[in-house]
Formats: structure tokens, sequence, C-alpha cells
């Protein structure tokens, strides 16, 4: 969770330093929801996710050089350079990816799920969305569909209770997430600040959705930041709040308490663990920085496949003309 936090701190910072150029959606305060699920799943599941995905493409085996060369838009990064903030994936780790579009990955999930089941392979798929998406009216399409197939689908609401430059109470009549599924779908909410309830929270859905179905999963979270880089965050909650909850509920000090207090951890320990982030992040900006840019050429690349080697009217021949002599 630590390597999560330095890692979002430092992208804010890239950000204002113009090194991050785009959407950047930072995760900081919502660390515990991705170790306790990482906890709890095996990389044969699947997850997908919104555009806020860094700490999700790290949790699923990622290299923290891989975000921040994506942020910069090199070669190295995640998808390439091409994807930035919003698009990380990771398909050897069936991870697949941040989508840009609010709530389009909800329906995306339901079909990974319906493809573990056809395949019989027992893994399930993580769908997950924010309390901003949860009015989406795709997603509710999205539980009949897996409701009446009984797809063994887990949709993780991350329940920060912000939208962007919205509250929660301001957007939907009934904030209570879970209960979304009605008569359909069961729901459950968890501490999602609190990283040991976020693991027996997933290893109970998953063992749940493989034997009856799809089940909702919110997760009560919190982010310190803003939506975005262009929401300043402050103008729509106070700072009161913020530091309230960094002082009781911030589920990285929630674990160095928890150590402490069980003698698992030396202070000095857990300082050494923090020096030792903090120098493989520094190190992860240096060599994204020094990564290469991609080549002009990739403009053209994966945009577009002709089928059975056929040609598209219009565009074949455009292509041609654009690329560089």
């Amino acid at each position: 969770m630590y390597r999560l936090r330095r890692m979002e701190i430092s992208a804010d910072m890239l950000y204002k330093a113009k090194q991050i150029r785009g959407f950047c959606h930072l995760y900081d305060g919502q660390e515990a929801v991705v170790v306790g699920m990482e906890a709890a799943l095996e990389q044969s599941d699947s997850v997908i996710t919104s555009y806020r995905d860094h700490a999700h493409f790290v949790g699923r085996g990622g290299t923290v050089l891989e975000v921040f060369a994506e942020l910069m838009g090199r070669v190295e990064g995640a998808s390439k350079g091409k994807g930035g903030s919003m698009h990380m994936y990771r398909r050897q780790a069936n991870f697949f990816g941040g989508q840009g579009i609010v709530g389009a990955q909800v329906p995306l999930g339901a079909g990974l799920a319906l493809a573990h089941q056809f395949r019989g392979d027992g893994g399930v798929a993580v769908t997950m969305y924010g309390d901003g998406a949860a009015q989406q009216g795709q997603i509710f399409e999205s539980f009949n569909m897996a409701a009446l197939w009984d797809l063994p689908c887990i949709f993780v609401c991350e329940n920060n209770h912000y939208g962007m430059g919205t509250a929660e109470w301001r957007a939907a009549k009934s904030p209570a997430f879970y209960t979304r599924g009605g008569d359909t779908m069961p729901g459950m909410s968890c501490d999602g600040m609190d990283v040991l309830a976020v693991k027996q929270a997933f290893a109970f859905a998953k063992q749940y959705v493989l034997e009856k179905g799809p089940l909702i999963l919110e997760m009560d979270t919190y982010r310190y930041h803003g939506h975005s880089m262009s929401d300043p965050g402050s103008t729509y909650r106070t700072r009161d709040e913020i530091s309230g909850i960094r002082a009781k509920r911030d589920p990285i000090e929630r674990v160095r308490q928890l150590l402490a207090a069980n003698g698992l951890a030396e202070s000095s320990e857990l300082k050494a663990i923090e020096r030792e982030v903090k120098g493989e992040i520094d190190g992860a900006i240096d060599d994204a920085k020094a990564a290469r840019l991609p080549a002009d050429e990739e403009l053209w690349t994966n945009i577009w496949r002709a089928p059975l080697g056929a040609t598209m009217r219009g565009i074949e021949s455009s292509h041609k003309q654009r690329l560089p002599s």
C-alpha cells in the first residue's frame, strides 16, 4: 500500500511539473481495496476497472516503471505509451484495463464472467466502478443479465463518496449501493479502508459467485485528491473532512498501528521499508524520463484492422497519404 501511495503522490507532482499531460486520476486513500482484493484472488481471475487504474495495474503484477512510462507517453509504458492514465492494460494477468468511458467497463466485466463460465475454468470476473458511475443505466442492464445467467461476477462499487465535484447525496437518492441488485442479486458493504476486511470480503465473494451467481460488493473508501487533476477536490468538501479521514481511517496508518500493537514489526523496520520504496519510486521516475518516445508511425498502428484481408474505402488511401515520407 505504501508503494501505491508514493507512486500516486509522485504522479501528482509530475503532473504539476508538466511531465505528465492529459487526464490523470489518482488513487491515494483507496489502496486497501486493491491490496486486499489481490490477496484473495488469483491472476487467473479477471479484473476490469474505470479510469482510476494505476494501482490496479500494479496489483496485477505490473511495475511502477511501466506506470510512470505510460503516464509520460513512453514506449516502455503499460500500453506502449499510447493509452495514458486511463488505459493501463495487462492481458497476461487478466487485467483488462482502465476504461475511459464512465461505467462502460461494467458490461465488459459481465462478459468476462460469461467467458469464465463458458470455459468452466473456475475463475471469476471482478468489475469495478465508482459511486458516480453507479447511476449508469448500462450497469443495471449488466446486473440483470448476470443474475439471469448466474454469472461468476463480483460487481464492486468503490464508493469514495464523491464524483466529479459532486457528493454522493447529490447524485444518488439512496447511497446504499450494495442494495442496487434489488431482489435479483445480493450485496455486501465492506470497510474499504481496512485491508484485512477487504481480503475477507473478496474471499467470501469469490466463493459465493462461483456457487450461486453474481454479487454486489460495496467498498466504503475515500480519495484524498480531487476526482482528476482538473478538480482541486476542496470546493465541495472541507479540508477538515479530508484531514479527519487521514487521522482516523487511513489504510496504511491502520496497518502500521496493527503491526506495532501485535509486536509484528519494529518502527525501524517500517521506516526501512519506506526508504526502500522511496528509492524504488525515484528510480522508476528517472528511468521513465529516459525512456523512448513512440515513433511517429505508431500514430497509425492498432487503430483499425481490415477484415479477412479486405480494404476499407476511404481509409487505406488516407492512411498511406498521411504517413511520414
